[in-house]
């Protein structure tokens, strides 16, 4: 993220919109745009790609917390969603589709500032997580190509599973490959030629 955060605000209410404007140019030094129609927040966001997304709405439904979650892409960005009552289960629903902070009882200028680090800090834990996690399934996934060519490789030569390794250990390195990428091919060219 830049110096100087984007920040998008999405608030309905013209005064309540400068409440929360107000609040967050004494906090600090922020690029913020007020979007009053949700309507057009995904189109806006893609336009100004915002550092972060600022909801505040009084009452949200489910499907209405989703929308806004959604649109202001809670993958590529913190969002933090104020609102003035919440019902049963939705602060889960509101984690589920990304959101990363939730504040319920309203927005209040003394508390945005806290609220957009807390929300920054988690989605950095969470973009960390999602790494973390992509890096495993790729780690396993080349370990079964590599298991298979491994079993393909002592079924063909009549070798033992270390001697497999070794040889396709070294045909990687005799191409400037990695193992999983030799391996991948191996499994690619027998899958084509059976």
């Amino acid at each position: 993220m830049s110096e100087k955060l984007s920040i998008i605000v999405v608030e309905a209410d013209r005064d309540r919109a400068l409440e929360i404007v107000e609040g967050l140019d004494k906090a600090g030094a922020y690029d913020i745009h007020v979007i009053s129609e949700p309507t057009r927040l995904a189109r806006q966001i893609k336009a100004y790609q915002p550092d972060i997304v600022l909801i505040d709405i009084a009452n949200p439904s489910r499907d209405t917390l989703e929308e806004l979650a959604l649109a202001s892409g809670p993958m590529d960005r913190p969002v933090a969603m104020f609102v003035d009552q919440s019902e049963s289960g939705m602060s889960e629903a509101a984690i589920e589709a990304g959101v990363s902070a939730y504040v319920v009882n309203g927005m209040q200028p003394a508390r945005v500032k806290p609220v957009l680090d807390a929300a920054i800090a988690r989605f950095r834990m969470f973009q960390r997580m999602r790494t973390e996690l992509a890096e495993m399934k790729r780690a396993l996934e080349e370990r079964k190509l590599i298991d298979r060519a491994k079993g393909m490789i002592m079924k063909a030569r009549g070798v033992e599973e270390e001697e497999a390794y070794t040889i396709l250990r070294k045909a990687a390195m005799d191409q400037g490959k990695r193992v999983a990428d030799v391996a991948a091919a191996l499994v690619t060219a027998a899958g084509i030629l059976s």
